[in-house]
């Protein structure tokens, strides 16, 4: 009995859906299968995580079957984690290179080749980037990376110190010898106040060889790094500082830090990256930027993230829309215009527009005009080994335990032996 009146039931459910418009033939339906992107970042954690959901939240409207999982690290473990996961086979699907380490990944055979995901993809251009910035994620004429933001080296000077010298402010064309001359009129012993701040480090120096027409290797991947041409750029950096008494030693430094001696009103001209601006922003004083001074020729330092995909991932397609939206698309670069998080590589004017009137320093063009003159540093697999190796030389010959010739006598030693 029970029995009969559940068919019944089931016999009357299906008259009155029959009566209320006819049958239905999908009466259950089912969620879009939908497939998961894991996505490693160092950049967005921890003061940008709010942004990257709110550029994740527009990705998915527009590719409803994907979804994106984030995973994140500070600087200081984030490669440790990413060496970590990619040996255990749990590499992300996407993630964030800098340039400094982009070959050692692409040498090993990490990384996916994106020319077969661009050449499908009929929407794709590498022409919305700048030139330099996504030439430098090609390693041996396949590229393996899309340029996701770049940032630059600056010369930042204090236009009331220069008023008060009587000095004209830095000019596009300026070389070293111009700056030096100006920060000698601008320093001042007795208000402690110095003239010019450029580090002695390995960043500056592959410049500053590079504007002296020298380089650490040649085009033939020979070591050059102790070459004439690289003696005399070091022993103007170190001229700068312990001959012309323009620039402080880190004991007069007394633990001050470049940026603070520049907003305490007390440096004339600082060489340091755009992502400063913010930390001037409350100066009291009027500022204002320019590219930096060069020799021979110019040479401007060029700093780039790019995202890549794993070599491993059975997900390429997806992570190639992810990847491609996230680093050429206007709402994102918007969004890195309008919170700060570093500029964006497009080369769109329109959608840089916002960042050029943003309001001080003035001459935010500068930033843009160093581009036409950025070089990168050398890049081998063993880098950290070739920047620490070249960084404590350098320190050496800052203290005066070496001369410029003994610092790069034993830096090609080191490269010959890191090769």
């Amino acid at each position: 009995m029970r029995k009969v009146i559940i068919a019944l039931l089931l016999i009357a459910g299906v008259v009155m859906m029959a009566g209320a418009g006819g049958l239905k033939e999908n009466i259950v339906t089912t969620d879009l299968e939908k497939t998961e992107i894991t996505y490693f970042t160092f950049s967005a954690a921890p003061d940008h995580l709010d942004h990257l959901n709110e550029m994740i939240a527009i990705f998915e409207e527009e590719n409803k079957d994907i979804t994106i999982k984030v995973e994140t690290a500070g600087w200081d473990d984030y490669f440790n984690k990413l060496q970590v996961n990619i040996a255990g086979k749990l590499a992300p699907d996407v993630f964030e290179l800098n340039y400094e380490n982009f070959v050692t990944y692409a040498s090993k055979g990490a990384l996916y080749n994106m020319d077969t995901l661009a050449a499908d993809d009929s929407s794709f251009s590498a022409d919305i980037y700048y030139p330099r910035s996504y030439g430098s994620f090609s390693y041996k004429n396949t590229q393996y990376g899309l340029p996701e933001t770049f940032s630059t080296v600056v010369l930042f000077y204090n236009e009331d110190l220069f008023d008060q010298a009587g000095v004209g402010y830095p000019e596009e064309s300026w070389t070293w010898e111009d700056a030096i001359g100006a920060a000698k009129q601008i320093r001042d012993e007795d208000k402690d106040i110095w003239g010019l701040f450029s580090d002695i480090q390995f960043w500056e120096f592959y410049k500053k060889i590079a504007q002296n027409g020298g380089s650490v290797f040649d085009g033939a991947g020979n070591v050059v790094i102790d070459s004439p041409e690289n003696i005399e750029a070091l022993q103007n950096m170190l001229d700068i500082q312990n001959k012309y008494n323009i620039m402080p030693t880190d004991a007069q430094m007394g633990g001050v830090s470049d940026g603070d001696l520049f907003m305490s009103g007390k440096l004339g001209m600082l060489v340091s990256g755009i992502w400063m601006f913010g930390a001037f922003s409350e100066a009291d004083f009027d500022w204002n930027i320019e590219v930096e001074p060069g020799m021979s020729k110019k040479a401007t330092h060029f700093f780039a993230n790019a995202l890549v995909i794993s070599s491993s991932t059975d997900k390429a397609d997806a992570a190639w829309k992810w990847a491609k939206f996230f680093t050429s698309s206007n709402e994102s670069a918007k969004m890195r215009i309008r919170t700060g998080w570093e500029l964006p590589t497009i080369s769109d004017p329109d959608a840089v527009s916002a960042y050029l009137t943003a309001g001080n320093p003035e001459n935010r063009q500068a930033v843009f005009n160093s581009l036409k003159y950025s070089i990168v540093p050398p890049v081998i697999e063993r880098q950290n080994e070739l920047q620490d190796g070249i960084g404590l030389l350098l320190q050496k010959a800052e203290l005066g335990t070496l001369t410029a010739v003994e610092a790069l006598s034993q830096a090609a030693e080191l490269l010959e032996d890191l090769k």
